[in-house]
């Protein structure tokens, strides 16, 4: 077998220091960022996805950040071909990948070497199942997932109406679910040696701090113009439907006040963190660190530096 490639994964919840680090790391070791973050992807969002400004990046190139448009199709299957390709070019030119970001679907498929099947769109059921959810609610459509697919509808969340549907058009046209098809999808074992750091905070209670911190800058910066943009667009496509631009929407449509709507938008983020870091726990690959538990930020990277080293040393 040939060698296996070598990736840095900086991984974690929201707002937990993931960018910061893993453009420290990437400096350090003379790596590239490869995004692992599914809103990232849109050229037309940038502060509601926390996309990193040219100051964050600090010269450091960052590959499938920005690089599609929020009415274009975008799978998981379509992310980890890109994202491979990344990755093979980033090794070509004698750089080390540096994964980063919070959807963990999208780190799982790509570093366990998740081979998609074909499986085809077809418009006429998907337009079935999101008018179905345009008269009778993202609820009532979730339910019809959770009765056929459980174990796909225990991974997604009932307002995310694209993975929705996209799980009850596969189940239509192939007659099996969508975790069927992803049990059947690991026939090749990985061609990447990872190394696992997971940013995180030592109390749930400082993270939930910081995200509060964070949408608090999000709403000075103009996230609530983006969310508008986005309503007033089309609300079906799959970034209308983000944590962070869908809690304005009862605000925009008069039903509530916006001070509630910014309330339910950190509680939905802080709900959304705790999805993330019960997902990551699975891998017991991760080696965490806890930002708060460090007197600086230089601190915080050395510890990560200290890992990435050993890591690289085996090699």
């Amino acid at each position: 077998m040939d060698k296996k490639i070598p990736v840095i994964a900086v991984i974690g919840p929201t707002a937990s220091g993931k960018t910061g680090l893993a453009v420290a790391i990437a400096k350090k070791f003379g790596g590239e960022v490869v995004s692992a973050d599914s809103m990232q992807i849109y050229s037309e969002l940038t502060v509601g996805t926390a996309k990193p400004t040219e100051k964050e990046m600090d010269g450091i190139p960052h590959h499938l950040v920005g690089h599609k448009s929020i009415d274009e199709e975008y799978s998981v299957a379509d992310y980890v071909e890109e994202a491979k390709k990344a990755i093979e070019d980033i090794v070509s030119r004698g750089k080390i990948p540096v994964l980063c970001g919070g959807t963990g679907l999208y780190v799982d498929s790509l570093l366990s070497n998740t081979e998609f099947s074909e499986i085809k769109s077809d418009i006429s059921i998907r337009e079935k199942y999101l008018e179905f959810a345009k008269t009778n609610g993202n609820e009532a459509l979730f339910e019809k997932l959770r009765e056929i697919d459980p174990e796909t509808a225990l991974k997604t969340h009932a307002n995310n109406l694209s993975r929705v549907v996209r799980a009850l058009e596969v189940y239509e046209i192939t007659g099996k679910t969508m975790s069927e098809h992803q049990k059947d999808s690991h026939p090749v074992p990985s061609i990447y040696d990872v190394c696992y750091i997971g940013t995180n905070f030592s109390e749930r209670e400082k993270l939930y701090s910081r995200i509060e911190q964070r949408i608090d800058e999000m709403l000075e910066e103009g996230v609530e113009k983006e969310a508008r943009f986005l309503f007033e667009h089309d609300g079906t496509c799959t970034a209308a439907q983000a944590i962070g631009y869908k809690e304005f929407y009862p605000f925009f449509r008069g039903e509530m006040s916006r001070e509630e709507a910014i309330s339910v938008l950190k509680k939905e983020t802080r709900h959304y963190a705790k999805r993330q870091i019960t997902w990551f726990k699975r891998n017991t690959n991760i080696n965490w660190i806890n930002k708060d538990e460090f007197f600086d930020k230089q601190e915080f990277f050395n510890k990560a530096f200290e890992i990435v080293q050993n890591f690289l040393e085996k090699k």
